[in-house]
């Protein structure tokens, strides 16, 4: 068949029908797209329960989001966190109110800040994530090195410090604790050896022990009353009251205990091995009693396992300084005991590596924070130290076997090291093991726009938000102004929206051509530790928005 423009190919005729077909099916398309309606709405977050920044006396029993469109409920996800980022339920969503909300069942929640993020796709495909948080009961206070000041709530204020400062009065505290910290578990360590060898075969032996005894309860005596008194000076300087320190604070009561069994040691040089024992653990409580590990929670755990830390402490550094003494006045008595020792040291030396590993767990939130603070520095020097006097003991032991007597070479060098660790013990208790967080303070200046944000303290759980912003007059205010808080740590959680609200500032920051908009909110939107960054979005009143990331971190 012809017709004015020449022949018709059969393959012409063929795919014109499916050309006008295509033809339609595109019209059909792009009227849906230029239609108005839902076709282009995308599904948002129009409720939940428990509603953002709840606080609630009890943990619910359940998490419900609504959408204001259908979303695919069998894509995507739906978590609630606690503040160590730990899922609190291993349950799956179950989708509701046909096909527009989502609910998850809950387990009992203790007190704790609780993160709830999901990510979700609509039914046309779109993504939507985002998170927000809610409060169950009380939950503690994070604690910082900038808030955890051990040193005053045991009463001890005054003499603490972060280490970056080494005036002469703190190296003066620092010798005199580190003194005390060896008098300590020296006499406490030579008055448990008293009590462990006894019999009529050991009398030799046991008349140096008492010789040495007495020598540790005079040294413990002395450095304690200079102890007491530096620090109580410090303390009472410029004050009054020397009598109610010492008779109604708890810092002042722990100072007589320790006085008094420091005087008390005397008279049972000569009573039961029972008793000399029963005095040397005692002087331990008092001392564990005291110490920083009292200021922790929990409590108990971190008292037991301070008080277990100290006694092998005592045992082995009792032990060891009984030994040298020993290997400088009778050399067969040193061999003696060297037999006697040799295992005591191993089953010393496995009781404060497994309490030091459980004090250093309670302490911090993980071993990560060993490498951000000096006191995690020192933890790990001594570490190091105590894998030598491992080493230095096998070898010792291995002598022992061999020619039935001690290296004197060893000996100093086991010595030694006991001397560096018990330096770094000293150090201890005037260093926080937290790094110290600071409040973030973030201002910058532009030709379209000024923004000061402030975060405080700067700490997981409740903090204070202020976001400032400055436009040019012919803009006027802002037709509105959001703070999103993302992890960085964990890019799969949705953005923390932080809900601002308008105050009047009364601090005089005032730009010529601009006008002042000020924001806050409180509450605990920083539900746990990490790096973070702060995201301020500003839609002036021409609808254009203005985007600025500012990261910041906290422990």
């Amino acid at each position: 068949m012809d017709n004015d423009y020449g022949p018709i190919n059969r393959s012409q005729a063929l795919f014109r029908p499916l050309g006008v077909f295509l033809l339609i099916v595109l019209i059909a398309v792009c009227g849906m797209w230029t239609r108005p309606g839902t076709a282009l709405a995308h599904a948002a977050l129009t409720g939940s329960a428990p509603e953002p920044g709840a606080m609630l006396a009890k943990g619910p029993e359940e998490v419900t989001l609504h959408f204001s469109e259908g979303i695919e409920a069998s894509v995507g996800s739906l978590q609630v966190l606690g503040s160590g980022l730990n899922k609190v339920t291993g349950n799956e969503a179950q989708a509701g109110d046909n096909g527009r909300s989502l609910t998850l069942k809950l387990p009992k929640l203790d007190d704790d800040v609780y993160t709830v993020s999901y990510r979700i796709i609509s039914e046309d495909g779109h993504p939507i994530s985002g998170s927000y948080v809610f409060v169950v009961g009380n939950p503690p206070a994070a604690k910082d090195a900038s808030a955890f000041d051990p040193h005053k709530e045991l009463g001890h204020s005054g003499h603490g410090g972060d280490g970056t400062e080494l005036s002469a009065g703190r190296m003066q505290l620092y010798v005199i604790r580190c003194l005390y910290y060896a008098a300590l578990l020296f006499a406490a360590g030579v008055m448990l050896w008293s009590a462990l060898i006894r019999g009529p075969l050991h009398e030799a032996l046991n008349a140096h022990i008492r010789k040495w005894a007495v020598i540790a309860l005079r040294a413990l005596l002395l450095v304690s009353l200079l102890y007491v008194f530096v620090h109580a000076k410090e303390l009472m300087e410029g004050q009054k009251g020397w009598l109610k320190l010492f008779v109604s604070t708890s810092v002042g009561l722990s100072w007589d205990a320790l006085l008094l069994l420091s005087l008390l040691g005397f008279l049972l040089l000569r009573a039961g091995g029972a008793v000399r024992m029963l005095w040397a653990l005692l002087l331990l409580a008092q001392e564990a009693w005291s110490g920083h590990a009292a200021a922790l929670t929990p409590k108990w755990a971190t008292l037991a396992l301070d008080y277990v830390h100290l006694a092998g402490g005592a045992l082995w550094a009792g032990g060891l300084s009984l030994l040298l003494a020993l290997w400088f006045t009778d050399r067969k008595e040193a061999g003696r005991f060297a037999a006697r020792f040799s295992a005591a040291a191993w089953i010393s030396i496995a009781i404060l590596t497994l309490s030091g590993i459980g004090m250093t767990l309670l302490y911090m939130p993980g071993l990560e924070y060993l490498l951000y603070t000096t006191w995690g520095s020192l933890l790990l020097a001594k570490a190091a130290l105590v894998v030598l006097v491992i080493i230095t003991g096998a070898l010792l032991r291995l002598r022992m076997k061999r020619k039935g007597f001690p290296s004197g070479l060893l000996l100093q060098a086991d010595g030694l090291l006991m001397g560096l660790i018990l330096i770094i013990v000293g150090l201890f208790t005037y260093l926080s093991p937290l790094p110290a967080n600071e409040p973030v303070a973030y201002h910058e200046m532009g030709e379209q726009m000024h923004l000061s944000m402030r975060i405080s303290p700067n700490v997981p759980g409740d903090n204070e938000f202020i976001v400032k912003v400055w436009l040019p007059q012919q803009m006027g205010e802002p037709k509105s102004v959001k703070l999103l808080l993302r992890s960085d740590d964990n890019p799969e959680l949705g953005a923390i929206t932080v809900p601002l609200r308008p105050y009047t500032d009364d601090e005089i920051s005032s730009f010529d051509g601009f006008v002042k908009t000020a924001y806050r909110a409180d509450g605990p939107y920083v539900p746990f530790a990490g790096h973070w960054t702060a995201q301020v979005r500003v839609l002036d009143g021409n609808d254009d928005e203005r985007v600025k990331d500012v990261p910041f971190r906290n422990y």
